[in-house]
């Protein structure tokens, strides 16, 4: 797969992955805490977190754009740092948008630092600098006469003994 179309596919995940991840966070956590309190396990609840937690790997999979986790790291620490804004004195917290379920899911994750903790994940996700160098091309197969392997791109610059 080429750079360009590797980002673009990353643009692709960090756009629609994170409001999936949200919403399957918020309705999970708010399922789960609602059945909760009436002492029954909330089996929808539980399944909606796990599947959120496997459509987390993939931005923070090495192969996959490191512009898919900027991207979905921006959103979660956007509405992560809404609680810090409220106590500041900006009000920017949304007035009741979402149902009972999601609603409870949303206040639990957002004023318990959830949101920022996966949003800053994210970030220090793709800060990793061979995140974004692309796959080494390979190297056409050429007499080496045993002396010294072919040079194999920074990965192989700083060691001492070719081992296979």
């Amino acid at each position: 797969m080429s750079n360009g179309a590797r980002h673009v596919l990353g643009v692709v995940a960090g756009l629609l992955l994170p409001p999936l991840i949200a919403v399957g966070l918020f309705y999970g956590v708010g399922e789960f805490s609602r059945s909760f309190q009436q002492f029954v396990i909330s089996w929808a609840g539980i399944g909606a977190v796990v599947v959120s937690g496997i459509l987390l790997a993939p931005l923070l999979s090495s192969r996959l754009s490191p512009v898919a986790s900027l991207v979905g790291g921006l959103e979660f620490t956007a509405f992560g740092l809404l609680p810090i804004l409220d106590v500041s004195g900006l009000h920017l917290m949304p007035e009741r948008i979402f149902s009972e379920v999601f609603w409870g899911g949303f206040l639990t994750l957002t004023y318990s630092g959830v949101l920022l903790m996966l949003g800053v994940l994210l970030l220090v996700g793709s800060a990793f600098p061979s995140r974004w160098r692309s796959t080494p091309q390979p190297l056409p197969a050429g007499p080496t006469y045993g002396l010294i392997p072919p040079y194999r791109g920074p990965e192989d610059a700083t060691r001492p003994i070719h081992r296979e």
